[in-house]
């Protein structure tokens, strides 16, 4: 019966600890507070706007950059696919 009690016990103290470390009480403050939930809602919103903004600039520089590649190497089957879209897109741009 002891050792049960003794077990049951271990068990309330890791259980305590790992409720102190996940700052349980902090959250529950932080849930009761509209106005900080939504302004850091709006930021973290805005961070991964621009965080999507900037990688799909960079992806689509390293696929442009590898196209040109590409076309410089001459394989006859892409390179003439490349040139093709290359030049529709040019004669779009003189008509308008």
């Amino acid at each position: 019966m002891f050792s049960r009690k003794k077990k049951i016990d271990e068990k309330l103290d890791s259980l305590t600890e790992v409720l102190e470390k996940s700052n349980l009480k902090q959250l529950s403050l932080m849930l009761g507070d509209k106005k900080q939930i939504f302004w850091r809602n709006f930021l973290v919103g805005i961070a991964r706007g621009i965080g999507t903004a900037i990688g799909f600039t960079i992806l689509g520089t390293i696929v442009i950059y590898s196209l040109q590649y590409v076309v410089k190497l001459n394989i006859p089957v892409i390179g003439k696919y490349i040139s093709e879209i290359v030049q529709i897109v040019q004669e779009n741009e003189r008509k308008k």
